[in-house]
């Protein structure tokens, strides 16, 4: 179970949007969430790998190098 408190004016559009559609506010929380929580995943592991990346000292492989590697 989850409560969210959600400003005022937010929580009045989802309340229209949810009378206008016959929908639940629940159901339109519930698809909010589904609908980022992959992008926030992917980006939270694309951060750590890229400060792993720093951290490791590694020096970086050009964009114009890599292309002219796989076009040969």
């Amino acid at each position: 179970m989850l409560a969210l408190r959600l400003p005022p004016e937010i929580e009045e559009r989802l309340t229209v949007l949810a009378q206008k559609t016959g929908r639940t506010k629940t159901f339109y929380a519930t698809q909010a969430v589904i609908t980022h929580l992959e992008d926030l995943e992917d980006y939270y592991a694309a951060e750590s790998a890229y400060c792993e990346f720093v951290a490791s000292g590694e020096k970086a492989i050009p964009w114009s190098q890599i292309k002219d590697a796989i076009s040969d």
